[in-house]
């Protein structure tokens, strides 16, 4: 007997299904699925907010610089006519800004890339530009995993996870479960 279930997919399916149903679980707090996939998903989701939990306040605040451009009131950068080697080019102009960012020491750096290794990237798009690339932004899940998640079930000793049954499914009369974070 296997230690999981085939959920009736081949292993590159039933590992891209699952991977996208972890992501969703994490990305908006609940999903709707079925019975089996949510029991597999709660398997790989746990480990990932225990993990979190673990990792939460592992890191170190540092303060650097970084070089930014310098925008004008349209948000468009700032352009300067310079002269390079006898000719005259249009270069940005750039202000230096000091940051404070955290610094992940190597065992959370470590959770960061077992939790990306299962994790597929989430892109945000504004409601107002819907179906458009411009805008559209990188959600930051391993980030909301440890300071949000981290925090939130600190002192909860796993089952950060429910399982309601909602009946069967119409077509198929599959059970239907909402799988969300407690």
């Amino acid at each position: 007997m296997p230690g999981y279930r085939k959920l009736g997919k081949t292993s590159s399916q039933r590992k891209a299904l699952l991977r996208n149903q972890v992501t969703a679980l994490l990305y908006h707090g609940r999903i709707v699925t079925t019975e089996a996939r949510a029991k597999e998903v709660r398997r790989l989701a746990e480990p990932l907010i225990a993990l979190a939990v673990k990792e939460r306040d592992n890191y170190e605040t540092v303060e650097v610089t970084a070089k930014v451009p310098r925008k004008d009131k349209d948000g468009k950068r700032v352009k300067e006519v310079k002269e390079i080697n006898g000719k005259q080019k249009k270069v940005t102009v750039y202000d230096e800004v000091k940051k404070t960012i955290k610094k992940d020491k190597p065992s959370r750096l470590h959770a960061r890339r077992k939790m990306l290794s299962m994790l597929y990237d989430v892109t945000e798009v504004p409601a107002k530009q819907a179906g458009r690339k411009k805008g559209t932004k990188q959600a930051d899940i391993v980030g909301k995993l440890f300071d949000e998640y981290g925090t939130k079930y600190a002192n909860r000793n796993g089952g950060y996870t429910r399982i309601i049954k909602i009946g069967p499914r119409k077509g198929d009369a599959a059970m239907e479960v909402v799988l969300e974070l407690v």
